[in-house]
Parts: structure tokens; C-alpha cells; sequence
């Protein structure tokens, strides 16, 4: 079993080689510039690597993406096994990556929020407290049995 940082290191160049393979060297139109790759995760025997990635676009494109992807993973496990001269080349499953999505739905609901705030930041304008402006009661003042206030 490898190390950790062995695994490290096989990932970055899979990252590394995958992307600029992608950018020069393959041909499918499905894959154009629009493609990143943003992780790429070894396990820890070396044999298997996950390789994240995004496409900026619809899901038409993102499919075509996958696509494309899928027929290029031969080509693309070679280039990775050239680069890194290990004994057994790592195969390549492809994820999209969901974390911009994630963001994206994040950013939509801190913007929900943001709008409920101004609502309520509106509506609150001008209004007065209920109980009046100090709602607390306060401890009387000490009276003596006929009623006069005491000095």
C-alpha cells in the first residue's frame, strides 16, 4: 500500500495531465474549452483515480461532456501512464463535480434571506413597541401605610 503523499502526488499529475490533454490534445468537439477538471482523488493502492470536473453550460452540454469523456478515457489513462511511469496505470472514473451547483444553490438561498431581511427591515420602519419603549416593569417606589412616599 502506498503512502499518502505518494497518492497525493499521482493525483496532482493525473489533475495535471488530464487537463492539458484535454485542452491540446484531443479532438472531440464535445470536449471544448468549456471542460475543467477541479480534483482528482487516487485510492491508496494506486490502482483506481476519480477525476472531478465541471462544464460551463446546460445540461445538454454537460451530458455531451460526459460523453466525451467516457470515449476518451483510454487515450487520456495512456497519456496519464506515460507521464508517471508507475507499474500499473491507474484507471479514470469521471464525476461531475457538484460543488458548483452546491454554491449556486447557496448563493440562491443567502439571496431568499437577504430579501426576507429587507422585508422585515421595511415593515419594521416606523413601528412602535407594543408594551411601549421599555416594556419592563420597575420596582415601585416604597410607600409607607398611609400612603405617602417615605424620604
Amino acid at each position: 500500500m502506498a503512502d499518502n503523499a505518494r497518492a497525493k502526488r499521482l493525483a496532482d499529475l493525473i489533475r495535471e495531465v488530464v487537463a492539458q490533454k484535454l485542452q491540446r490534445g484531443i479532438k472531440d468537439p464535445r470536449l471544448g474549452s468549456h471542460v475543467t477538471i477541479t480534483d482528482t482523488r487516487v485510492t491508496g493502492d494506486l490502482r483506481e483515480a476519480t477525476v472531478f470536473y465541471t462544464v460551463y453550460g446546460d445540461d445538454e452540454e454537460r451530458k455531451a461532456a460526459a460523453a466525451g469523456l467516457e470515449s476518451a478515457k483510454g487515450i487520456l489513462r495512456s497519456e496519464v501512464g506515460r507521464a508517471a511511469g508507475v507499474k500499473f496505470t491507474p484507471t479514470l472514473t469521471f464525476v461531475a463535480d457538484a460543488l458548483p451547483d452546491t454554491a449556486r444553490t447557496i448563493e440562491d438561498l443567502l439571496d431568499k434571506a437577504r430579501q426576507s431581511d429587507e422585508k422585515v427591515r421595511e415593515a419594521a420602519t416606523g413601528a412602535t413597541y407594543a408594551a411601549g419603549a421599555d416594556p419592563y416593569k420597575k420596582p415601585a417606589e416604597d410607600t409607607d401605610t398611609d400612603g405617602d412616599a417615605t424620604e
